[in-house]
């Protein structure tokens, strides 16, 4: 259900507003001009900014955090459980209580929103999806859950008529969604703490879509092809789509190929994001730019110049020889694209996977397709679960991990804490390595401290 949101002029308390989806949300109220503050646990880079737009920012979670004269609308996120004492005397005061993707849809329907769903290559493609329509004068307004450098950061907003968002369906809140472009990249069972089955997967997506005008699909995911109605479709292998690619060079250092635009050639494309599933992303941008009416050759011309979003295949340094790289992978089927990856960028030398799982319930739902997906790596090192606010009940450890990946895997090593994890590397690592750290929790935390070790020696 759609809580409404007062746009009067009423103020805005995000609980938990350092928070990557939360941040965003927080920066276009502040923008447009309305009484932002927040709380969290600890000061980021991204809180920071916020507060160089005149947003108030309190450190931790307390009630008095809450100015009550304000009467402020609380937003919260998943993440915040009732117990939260901001959430507490808001509900005592019968403050209005927003969840984040209330907020979302609302600011979707201020615009002609184009939201991005699926299981995987959400960030990267809305990212791509804002890029071309920033370069092609259209001056859109972005929420995503990553920062780019384009515009420094995970939100902008713009004059134009469009507002590009990622629709997460972590949690279900994608149904709230009324948006004028839908896009679903793919459709996989990937949070086991509020799905039971695929098929209530598949109902959300379903949801989602009907509440888009025009739905863009990608239908190498049998999935989507045979459960969502698709206006566009795109598909790297499938003439029939009406975006498709041929003569595809997949090389270490960019990705070609010739886009076929329902069976017309329209010419080729270099980007410097690499691998099968990134190609494909890059086809779901440009279906929507050209449904928009961007033109061709500011589609190519951009192309090249799009960097990604931060923690996805995010070069974080080159120290002795060694390539530091920081992911955001976290099911089994990111993690079997992004080392194909890898292992396209470093044909020489070696691939060094560092895996964080991420939420005991994804690791225990999907333990034996984890150990079959590090296939491309030459080594792989796991740590602890990374528990996401799930209570640990003891039935999955990052050490059965990461005896499970063994048994499929012939250099597996468990170093449970980041510590471990710096003080193996700076021991093991050598020259001509691909260093990638893999999770979405705070794995890539040891790798700023790790590259200060080989600059150090």
């Amino acid at each position: 259900m759609l809580n409404p949101v007062d746009f009067s002029g009423r103020p805005f308390h995000f609980v938990g507003i350092g928070g990557i989806g939360m941040s965003a949300i927080a920066y276009i109220l502040a923008k447009q001009g309305f009484t932002v503050s927040g709380s969290d646990i600890s000061s980021n880079r991204i809180t920071q900014k916020l507060q160089s737009l005149g947003v108030k920012i309190f450190k931790g979670h307390q009630a008095e955090n809450i100015n009550l004269s304000q009467s402020p609308q609380v937003v919260c996120s998943t993440a915040i459980n009732d117990q939260n004492p901001e959430f507490q005397i808001a509900l005592a005061n019968g403050l209005p209580i927003l969840h984040r993707s209330d907020l979302l849809a609302a600011l979707i329907e201020q615009f002609q929103g184009i939201s991005v769903a699926g299981t995987h290559g959400k960030t990267t493609t809305s990212s791509l999806v804002g890029f071309l329509l920033l370069k092609a004068g259209l001056d859109p307004s972005i929420v995503i859950g990553g920062e780019v450098s384009a515009w420094q950061g995970n939100a902008r907003l713009g004059q134009g008529k469009y507002l590009v968002a990622e629709a997460d369906e972590s949690d279900g809140t994608l149904v709230k969604f009324l948006s004028h472009i839908g896009i679903i990249t793919n459709i996989e069972l990937d949070h086991p703490d509020h799905y039971q089955s695929l098929e209530q997967v598949i109902d959300i997506f379903q949801t989602f879509a009907k509440r888009c005008e025009v739905v863009v699909g990608c239908i190498d995911c049998p999935t989507v092809k045979e459960h969502i109605a698709l206006d566009i479709t795109y598909s790297l292998t499938d003439v029939s789509a009406d975006y498709t690619v041929t003569d595809v060079q997949y090389n270490p250092t960019d990705t070609q190929a010739v886009v076929i635009e329902r069976g017309q050639p329209l010419g080729k494309i270099t980007s410097g994001l690499l691998g099968k599933h990134n190609l494909s992303n890059i086809l779901a941008a440009i279906a929507v730019a050209r449904y928009v009416g961007a033109e061709w050759n500011v589609i190519v011309e951009a192309l090249p110049e799009f960097l990604g979003a931060s923690r996805r295949f995010e070069i974080k340094g080159v120290h002795h020889g060694i390539t530091f790289v920081d992911d955001y992978a976290h099911h089994p089927s990111e993690i079997v694209a992004t080392l194909a990856s890898a292992r396209q960028q470093n044909t020489t030398g070696r691939v060094v996977a560092i895996f964080q799982p991420h939420r005991y319930s994804r690791t225990l739902k999907f333990l034996q397709e984890f150990g079959n997906s590090f296939g491309d790596a030459d080594t792989v090192i796991v740590t602890d679960i990374y528990a996401a606010s799930e209570v640990n009940d003891g039935s999955i450890t990052g050490e059965k991990m990461a005896e499970v990946i063994a048994s499929f895997h012939g250099q597996v090593h468990y170093q449970p804490t980041l510590l471990d994890v710096q003080s193996f590397l700076v021991k093991n690592l050598k020259a001509g390595d691909l260093a990638i750290f893999l999770g979405a929790g705070n794995l890539n935390q040891a790798i700023t401290p790790t590259m200060q070790e080989f600059l150090n020696n």
